[in-house]
């Protein structure tokens, strides 16, 4: 088994790459930055994105979170003693502080509500992805739409995606997310059967709830906030919602000097 995944390597080129290492796949990053606007016009019709209102995000507020974790079977990896392995945690949708979250920013004489504040954090949908142009085996992709995908099946675990990314929004599932003995749970919780469960040694990351639109639905992040954070929608739409609420803003991406084209706006 392990000379057929090391033949396999051979032949996708990976070699190469672990040659030059990991720095390689980071500086893939900063490559082709006009390559974002290129891409759009071979596009379909529409662009999802998602706008983030943090003056309507309350501090504490977990709902969007749990929400897709639970429809996604996100595992929640515990220590022994009960408490959360941050070590090993897997994470689609989750909050960090100001300067993690834009570390390009200006982060002296914050306002002391920047200070406090943690910022919804998820995978950006970029137009140029790196991460896709780093995967030897086409695991994952981008969309028409827009949309970056991960297929698991396709996944050998190599982490260059990981590497490439400059947000952090992938986890790395270091342990099987399915006890042995109950294998109807995922990380102690019940699998939602309309997703599909992941195995040991796979990245994964949020996907724009993919399966959601396919059915006319909203992401379920988008419908389990009560509190009007979230905006999500078609960017290539100048009537949509979405357009709507960026003209009317003034927004911030995360990292944009690298020519990513995030498909995530914030308002501040």
């Amino acid at each position: 088994m392990e000379d057929s995944r090391r033949e396999f390597l051979k032949k996708a080129g990976v070699g190469s790459l672990i040659g030059l290492g990991v720095v390689s796949a980071v500086n893939v990053v900063t490559e082709k930055k006009g390559e974002a606007s290129s891409r759009s016009s071979n596009k379909s019709g529409t662009r999802w994105g998602m706008v983030i209102d943090m003056s309507k995000c309350p501090a504490d507020c977990k709902i969007c979170s749990e929400k897709c974790h639970s429809v996604h079977n996100v595992p929640e990896f515990r220590k022994p003693d009960g408490s959360a392995d941050l070590k090993n945690e897997v994470k689609w949708l989750w909050k960090d502080n100001y300067n993690n979250v834009f570390p390009s920013k200006s982060g002296q004489f914050l306002s002391n509500n920047l200070k406090q504040k943690e910022f919804l954090v998820l995978c950006n949908h970029c137009e140029n992805p790196p991460c896709v142009r780093v995967c030897p085996t086409q695991a994952t992709f981008s969309r028409p739409d827009g949309i970056v995908l991960m297929d698991f099946h396709r996944c050998i675990g190599c982490r260059f995606c990981m590497a490439a990314c400059p947000y952090g929004s992938r986890s790395f599932n270091w342990f099987d997310p399915r006890t042995e003995d109950e294998k109807h749970l995922v990380g102690g919780k019940n699998i939602d059967p309309n997703f599909p469960t992941r195995e040991r040694g796979v990245v994964e990351k949020c996907n724009f709830c993919a399966e959601r639109l396919a059915k006319n639905q909203i992401p379920a992040c988008v419908e389990a906030c009560t509190f009007g954070a979230l905006t999500f929608g078609n960017l290539n739409d100048p009537d949509s919602e979405i357009r709507a609420v960026l003209a009317a803003n003034n927004t911030i991406q995360r990292k944009p000097e690298l020519g990513t084209g995030p498909s995530v706006f914030y308002i501040v």
